[in-house]
């Protein structure tokens, strides 16, 4: 199969699998899902999930946020890891949000990657999934497939990105970037891979990490 063979294959596949498909994180508004993406940094969206609700219980715009404190909003989000630096973050954007954008979150990747503890995946994952933005925030699963379906070299996620952008149509790419993440964790997972239980890699997957994988599976 060509490259853009294996995409619309991919493309055909995932949406027979996930014809409707939530958005991970839970969250009611901009400033909510921005705040849950930068707690998911190297944490979990289920861990995420568990602790965002005692958050925005007391603080789910700028202005109470910036109120709460650093120290509060750290003892809050302690179990998602990496709280200090988390909460310094969430304290120093809220407050910028406040003076330079009217306690709103702006709506383009320049604006939001200017603000502290958000990179371009987390910025991606707001333009796409709050304001329907076309953009393929790529975490690591998506790095992982893209590479196990021979898409992309798998040498960094900006080139991973780029081949996902180059190979897959704009109008698809914010509910598909969310259908291979999915996809990903309950198919082909980094971890306790059984490639009979993924259509897709059977498929269309890299010729040489079949080959490893069946290597490995016949050593055992």
């Amino acid at each position: 199969m060509t490259k853009k063979e294996k995409a619309a294959f991919i493309v055909e596949k995932l949406e027979e699998i996930y014809p409707a498909i939530p958005i991970p994180l839970d969250h009611k508004d901009p400033y909510t899902l921005l705040i849950a993406v930068l707690l998911s940094a190297q944490s979990t969206d289920v861990r995420v999930n568990q602790t965002t609700p005692e958050l925005f219980a007391l603080a789910d715009n700028p202005a109470d946020m910036v109120a709460l404190g650093v120290d509060k909003i750290r003892e809050i989000i302690r179990p998602v890891g990496l709280s200090p630096t988390k909460a310094r973050a969430i304290h120093a954007l809220s407050g910028i949000l406040l003076e330079k954008h009217g306690g709103q979150v702006p709506q383009t990747l320049e604006a939001l990657e200017a603000l502290p503890g958000v990179g371009h995946k987390t910025a991606s994952v707001v333009v796409s999934q709050a304001f329907g933005i076309p953009a393929f925030p790529v975490d690591t699963h998506i790095h992982r497939l893209m590479y196990r379906w021979g898409l992309s070299s798998g040498k960094n996620v900006v080139q991973t990105e780029k081949d996902a952008k180059k190979l897959f149509p704009k109008e698809l790419w914010n509910k598909l970037h969310l259908q291979i993440i999915w996809y990903g964790r309950e198919y082909c997972p980094a971890r306790g891979w059984d490639l009979e239980r993924d259509p897709i890699t059977q498929k269309a997957g890299r010729k040489e990490v079949l080959r490893n994988y069946r290597a490995k599976k016949k050593a055992r």
